[in-house]
């Protein structure tokens, strides 16, 4: 049975952020069992509580078989080909590929907790979750994300 899946695309380490959100995006609809079904624009933002250049963010949303945890590797996968590297938390990266929402699963375990924990405090999540799912608004939920500095940087080809 298929799930609705949203990740959330970041990137903040290349030349090209947007060919990078474009490559993982074609990863993403390339997976077994899995069709991208939208593609939010890219969106500029400052990091949050780290250094480093901006963030191009996006969020996709999947149709998809894969179990949330299969998914998660599949994700760290793609990350990996895409030269991720985790020297400590936060650092910056050329790709981080956040798994957000999985249909209704709610899990919490130290490999994987959903809903993502800081899903609604984050305006470079949220933005681009809510362009392309509205009906998701009553997820954003933290404090202060509506006053974090973000701007839509335009479309992602695929």
């Amino acid at each position: 049975m298929s799930s609705r899946a949203y990740v959330g695309l970041g990137a903040n380490l290349g030349a090209d952020l947007t060919a990078t959100l474009t490559r993982a995006a074609r990863s993403l609809s390339a997976l077994p069992g899995t069709q991208l079904v939208a593609l939010s624009s890219a969106w500029r933002s400052a990091p949050v509580n780290a250094g480093g250049p901006d963030f191009l963010n996006a969020v996709a949303a999947l149709d998809t078989t894969l179990s949330p945890i299969d998914l998660l590797d599949a994700l760290q996968a793609i990350e990996h080909a895409h030269g991720r590297e985790r020297p400590y938390r936060n650092a910056p990266r050329t790709l981080d590929l956040d798994l957000l929402l999985h249909g209704d699963a709610l899990l919490d375990t130290p490999r994987l907790t959903l809903p993502h924990p800081r899903l609604g405090e984050r305006a470079f999540v949220l933005r681009p979750l809510l362009e392309i799912a509205p009906e998701l608004a009553p997820l954003a939920t933290g404090q202060g994300w509506q006053e974090q500095r973000i701007e839509r940087s335009g479309r992602i080809p695929i």
